[in-house]
């Protein structure tokens, strides 16, 4: 019996075996395949710095980047009915809803903030796309109107990023109803003269597209976000062509007129600064300025806490 192979090593395995080893070090990027650590990925806002490949982020994620030293505020959103149409597929929608908020966390697949974004009061809203596809129920709608009726009251513009993939099956015609209420939220903004800024994530589509996510005062779209209402293939089997390269995507649209800008996500924050602060006729924002609470360059009626 040879003692050395056949007891010490297997103890050393077993000790260095113990060791914890933290999952998720690593991140393959879907673009080119690289392996990225995921400190350097987060530090870079879940962009591929190898290809610049722009990966889903969280809305919390998204709002700790853009507003001034990660400070915001929820907005409240008024819970709509549960499980309003009594839908069951596979599972029975309450239990879908359940699992979606375990798995992310958050309650509903919108986020409603409002903070300061390069010393200028904003509010914003985003879509998670990881909650049920982003899908647009009846919580969207209150979202879309609480962030409207918020940015309203207190004379600040309303920034929203959209990630979808269309209405919500499992409340049926109560989610379609959500196309005309968010609308109608952002004609109050139009009403009130306050810009609205949409920037269309990957991937925005269906019945989103249909209604508040092309309503937007200024269009931006994050590089290689598909943006459509049916998607390319339901395009082609349709109509049974094939479809030009890159069809649907960020690039094609704002080549055909239907964007404004397409921005890396690394260079957001700051045009989002430049063309609020334009929008509302305050003075540029002042590189590396500190943020602060109160100022004279605050837009009219904006709270000062």
């Amino acid at each position: 019996m040879n003692w050395i192979t056949n007891y010490v090593r297997p103890r050393i395995n077993s000790i260095f075996s113990r060791r914890e080893i933290p999952e998720n070090l690593w991140s393959k990027c879907d673009g080119c395949g690289t392996m990225l650590f995921h400190r350097e990925l987060k530090d870079n806002l879940d962009v591929c710095t190898q290809c610049g490949h722009h990966m889903a982020i969280s809305p919390r994620a998204r709002f700790d980047a853009l507003f001034d030293g990660g400070v915001f505020s929820e907005i409240e959103v008024p819970a709509p009915p549960a499980d309003p149409l009594h839908f069951r597929d596979q599972k029975k929608y309450p239990d879908r809803l359940r699992a979606a908020q375990k798995e992310t966390g958050e309650k509903e697949a919108m986020l409603v903030a409002t903070g300061e974004m390069g010393r200028t009061p904003i509010v914003a809203a985003a879509q998670d796309f990881s909650f049920m596809g982003g899908s647009m129920g009846m919580y969207v709608g209150n979202a879309i109107i609480a962030a409207a009726e918020t940015a309203v009251k207190q004379r600040r513009p309303l920034i929203l990023f959209s990630a979808a993939g269309g209405a919500r099956m499992q409340e049926g015609i109560l989610s379609l109803m959500q196309m005309p209420r968010t609308t109608i939220a952002v004609q109050m903004l139009r009403e009130a003269g306050l810009p609205y800024i949409v920037v269309l994530t990957h991937p925005t589509t269906g019945g989103v597209t249909a209604s508040y996510a092309m309503l937007g005062d200024v269009q931006i779209a994050e590089p290689g976000a598909l943006i459509c209402f049916a998607g390319p293939r339901v395009i082609e089997q349709t109509i049974r062509e094939k479809l030009p390269e890159g069809f649907q995507r960020a690039e094609y649209l704002l080549e055909h007129g239907m964007l404004d800008r397409v921005t890396p996500r690394t260079a957001l924050r700051e045009e989002l600064i430049t063309i609020t602060r334009m929008l509302m006729g305050l003075p540029p924002a002042i590189k590396g300025d500190l943020p602060a609470p109160g100022g004279a360059d605050r837009p009219q009626g904006a709270p000062k806490g």
